[in-house]
């Protein structure tokens, strides 16, 4: 009847399988989208182990530690519940080697979402200030804590930088990834396995996965099309995201009047996103930045999510407002 393929974000996952019927058991709760009930297959574009050597353990594979952290923080409030710190540190050793066009992109981003670069030979460190708590001409209703919201901006800082700039990545011994490349690469078979199944074949990306499947789908010459594109918790509407998106080796690229990506999405592009999700920075909303012939076309959609930490994305495929576009896109209404 039809296809999804999803895309996961920053952060460890736990393995393909489970971490595909998380997303699917969240979509469907309560009244939700039950994706198999109605005949519709779909995938995972499955890339957490090209930078982490193992997946999550099952213990902390639950629902609330996929949404861009590990296991959940234990807190009394059930208010809080929703918070996803990422325990222990993250390495940033790889900053030492970095040349001064990446040290740039990493500190404009790093501005972008309200964290400061410190020395780079050490670590990203970052301080919170008033606006890094300001969305619009509002303020955070609960602003994130300084040691949940760090290593976050380090695993973004560091996933975004090794695909913008398609660096090395060992995650095990012996194995050794060029991390756009390999990437790409996986987005592209499971793309080809989606373009065998029944249509629509509608693309459901997620944080660091929306930079992987815009980059496909607009830069990548033999990138099958899809029906549609969903982006959900996106960083795409950071400018220095963008600015690393232009044509490579000749072919097409970003530009901010023909950002849509029309030569593979045939339909909808809708961009799901909530005001106080840390990852979109200042600028969640980007119709005006991926126009198609100078004309607005994608859909932004303010979707507000419960709790505290609202980049997760059990939360995200939860909203009745994600739930009925998707529904639209699939056909299913």
């Amino acid at each position: 009847m039809a296809h999804v393929t999803f895309v996961h974000g920053i952060a460890n996952k736990p393995a393909v399988d489970r971490l595909l019927q998380i997303w699917l058991k969240a979509l469907a709760f309560g009244d939700g989208i039950d994706l198999g009930a109605n005949g519709v297959t779909s995938s995972m574009v499955y890339w957490a182990d090209v930078m982490y050597a193992a997946p999550l353990p099952p213990e902390e594979a639950s629902e609330e530690s996929v949404g861009g952290g590990a296991a959940p923080l234990r807190l009394e409030s059930a208010e809080m519940a929703g918070i996803m710190p990422l325990t222990g540190d993250v390495d940033m050793s790889w900053l030492a080697n970095a040349s001064p066009e990446e040290l740039q992109l990493v500190n404009r981003i790093a501005a972008e979402v309200a964290v400061k670069s410190g020395d780079p030979a050490v670590a990203v460190r970052a301080e919170l200030s008033a606006a890094s708590v300001a969305v619009g001409a509002q303020l955070e209703r609960i602003p994130l804590p300084w040691f949940v919201k760090q290593p976050l901006m380090r695993v973004l800082l560091r996933d975004v930088h090794h695909y913008l700039f398609n660096a090395e990545s060992t995650p095990r011994p012996k194995e050794t990834f060029r991390v756009r490349d390999e990437i790409r690469r996986r987005m592209l078979a499971k793309l080809r396995e989606g373009a065998m199944k029944e249509r629509p074949h509608v693309v459901v990306s997620h944080s660091m996965g929306t930079v992987v499947a815009y980059d496909c789908l607009k830069r990548v010459t033999d990138c099958p099309g899809v029906d549609a594109l969903i982006t959900i918790g996106s960083p795409l509407g950071l400018d220095e995201v963008q600015d690393k998106l232009h044509g490579e080796d000749g072919g097409i690229g970003w530009t901010r009047q023909d950002g849509f990506p029309s030569e593979r999405v045939a339909g909808k592009w809708v961009n799901v996103y909530d005001r106080f999700d840390p990852v979109v920075g200042f600028d969640p909303q980007f119709a005006n930045d991926f126009e198609r012939g100078g004309q607005q076309a994608v859909l932004d959609v303010n979707e507000q999510n419960s709790g505290a930490w609202r980049h997760n994305i059990s939360h995200y495929l939860r909203g009745e407002k994600l739930r009925a576009r998707l529904g639209e896109l699939l056909e299913l209404q």
